[in-house]
């Protein structure tokens, strides 16, 4: 199957059902990261068949926070801020003002929006600004 892919210029995935079988069944975290290692794996097999797809549809994802819910959306690369704030709803990217926008990994060691703010790890961006993968953002719009 590698050679057929070679002359296709494709890639290839190798995944072990065996083991994705074995991941699925592990509930705590500690454990799924220690299997992982044991196994001299970064990460499960459906984690990069994921990131394998998103990589050839050109797709990325972005957040949203609050205090009720965290949702992820999924957008084509080189997506303007107004475009995704229309995945959410159309009167976003017809009132769009501004995104606060924070990246993941600034809101994750911050512990969420209002210390990210604190840190100064929360930028406003506008109209021209390209959404990059793993961006949390809170778009501002009038209605």
């Amino acid at each position: 199957m590698e050679a057929l892919a070679k002359t296709l210029e494709a890639s290839t995935l190798n995944i072990s059902v065996s083991i994705e079988q074995e991941l699925s069944e592990i509930s705590d975290e500690n454990e799924l990261k220690e299997f992982l290692f044991e196994m001299g794996m970064e990460s499960t097999g459906l984690e990069k068949l994921i990131k394998t797809g998103y990589d050839l549809l050109g797709l990325c994802t972005y957040f949203t926070s609050g205090p009720k819910e965290t949702r992820a959306w999924t957008i084509t690369n080189s997506t303007f801020a107004p475009e995704a704030a229309g995945k959410i709803h159309t009167d976003f990217k017809k009132g769009f003002i501004r995104a606060e926008t924070v990246s993941y990994s600034d809101f994750i060691s911050a512990g969420g929006w209002l210390k990210a703010k604190e840190l100064g790890n929360v930028r406003s961006e506008g109209k021209d600004y390209l959404v990059n993968d793993g961006d949390i953002m809170n778009f501002l719009f009038s209605s």
